[in-house]
């Protein structure tokens, strides 16, 4: 089921999302729910604060995008993105690697805006998988930037945290828009 996408403004997204202990079936149809929301909205990654609930779950795939390769490594291997997306995270953590670059970044919670963010090239990423397996690995490229986009967003961080100051004043009467349009 396609679930309406929370926009600016509305204050779940700045909630930091509860640890999910149990695999249940409402924590597996809010998965799918998600994927399928995500894929309708064109998007590479989805919180789940950003349909409205605050828990520790994120969705990313980015297989089969040629324009923004990605890497993902597990034990130091390089593994097929196509065996691991669309990847279904719980209680994500990521340590950041030290090289930084810089990189086109836009939000399904805020619609036609985007910004040149700052962000680790390499991150590594330990989470448990739907199916209740743990697994560790490595990414780089698009998959990089897009978890730590999405794990921010279960902390309450939006992707306008970590733009520039140049970047959000040339932005500011937008968000106002939607920040007024997010509470109604």
């Amino acid at each position: 089921m396609i679930l309406p996408i929370v926009k600016y403004g509305n204050p779940v997204l700045r909630a930091k999302g509860v640890e999910i202990k149990e695999v249940d079936e409402k924590v597996k149809q809010l998965a799918t729910d998600m994927l399928d929301t995500m894929r309708a909205a064109n998007g590479v990654g989805l919180a789940a604060q950003q349909v409205g609930v605050p828990v520790q779950l994120t969705v990313i795939d980015v297989a089969n995008i040629e324009d923004r390769p990605s890497a993902m490594f597990i034990d130091g291997e390089s593994v097929k993105l196509e065996d691991y997306m669309p990847l279904v995270m719980l209680n994500p953590q990521l340590t950041l690697g030290r090289e930084k670059e810089v990189g086109s970044e836009g939000c399904l919670s805020f619609p036609e805006m985007s910004a040149d963010i700052t962000r680790a090239s390499g991150v590594r990423c330990a989470t448990r998988l739907l199916d209740g397996r743990e697994i560790e690995f490595e990414a780089s490229g698009l998959l990089a930037r897009a978890l730590q986009h999405e794990i921010d967003h279960l902390h309450g961080i939006l992707f306008i945290d970590r733009m520039n100051s140049a970047a959000k004043a040339s932005i500011a009467g937008k968000l106002k828009r939607l920040q007024k349009e997010g509470r109604g």
